[in-house]
């Protein structure tokens, strides 16, 4: 009867990862024609010279890897390629996935829950990347494992935002603590913890304003968010999670740059993954900032929000739409 259970359990396990990669592929079928069917047409039947090498590298910058990244990974294919002696290019495109494996997997690191409550997680990104629906999406996720979850609509300076997330709370029932437009945000958090506090709630995530037009402003209220924040907590904030859109290629760089100098940003949700064509802005973002990507969303579900792992997302790049 154990044996049973084990094997039913072991099946549903395979049957959920097949869904899931499944899921994944098809959110990058864009990506897929683009990066990855070209990159493999580069590689058919081609003699490994500069020619080829260059190929490569033009391939990779405009898939929007950035150029430091670019360098790394023809560098190591270069070395490899003297040291092996390479002669057939297929074995070279092996090594380039997994050398863009290796660069992911070591982000590849998903969130550790601790034992506080509540925990806090501080949610920044410019407006438009998607952050309203991915912190709709994480509480979702979190509260149907069982978490009581609650959102605080720190947003105060959009016209809309504190109106869009309590629409999308009361629509999946999560609970959502806000003030009206243009109040402080440091004292709906204040306030936010404290309930928190008191009614044992596990997790907290917290919306933020994101207009970079006025990095001054923008500074001035994440470092005081973050100060009120410590007052209830020194621990906290337990996750600082940044939105990035992936459309937006390599200026997805730029704003984690910006944010990172602002409030040290621990994590990374990769936003609407299935509208770009080019899915290369990951791996650039892996390379350059080592930050721990820790969830991937595309499509308008709610459950539409998956944890990062780097092996699926490599396998999904590079695989042959008929």
């Amino acid at each position: 009867m154990k044996n049973t259970n084990i094997e039913k359990k072991s099946n549903f396990l395979k049957q959920f990862n097949t869904k899931i990669f499944a899921n994944i592929k098809s959110s990058l079928i864009n990506s897929q024609k683009y990066f990855g069917k070209k990159l493999s047409n580069i590689f058919q039947s081609k003699q490994i010279n500069e020619t080829l090498f260059n190929e490569i590298e033009t391939h990779l910058l405009s898939s929007d890897l950035g150029v430091q990244t670019t360098k790394k990974i023809l560098d190591s294919l270069i070395i490899e390629n003297k040291k092996k002696n390479i002669v057939c290019s297929n074995e070279l495109y092996i090594l380039l996935k997994k050398e863009i494996l290796n660069i992911l997997i070591k982000v590849q690191k998903p969130i550790t829950f601790n034992k506080k409550m509540p925990f806090i997680i501080l949610m920044v990104g410019v407006n438009g990347v998607g952050k309203t629906t991915t912190i709709v999406k994480m509480a979702y996720k979190y509260k149907s494992e069982g978490k009581k979850v609650v959102i605080v609509a720190g947003d105060t300076f959009r016209a809309g935002a504190i109106e869009q997330i309590k629409i999308l709370g009361d629509k999946y029932d999560i609970p959502v603590i806000y003030d009206y437009y243009k109040s402080d945000a440091a004292s709906i958090i204040f306030m936010a913890i404290n309930y928190a506090k008191k009614n044992k709630i596990q997790i907290l995530i917290i919306d933020t304003a994101g207009r970079l037009h006025n990095k001054i402003n923008l500074m001035k209220e994440l470092k005081k968010i973050v100060q009120v924040i410590k007052k209830l907590d020194f621990t906290a904030p337990h996750e600082t999670m940044i939105a990035i859109d992936a459309h937006t290629g390599q200026n997805t760089i730029n704003q984690v740059k910006i944010f990172n100098n602002i409030i040290d940003i621990s994590g990374i949700t990769l936003t609407k993954l299935d509208g770009t064509a080019k899915g290369g802005a990951i791996i650039g973002l892996a390379n350059e900032f080592h930050i721990p990507i820790r969830y991937i969303g595309y499509g308008k579900h709610v459950q539409d929000l998956y944890q990062f792992q780097s092996s699926t997302f490599v396998e999904a790049l590079f695989s042959q739409k008929k």
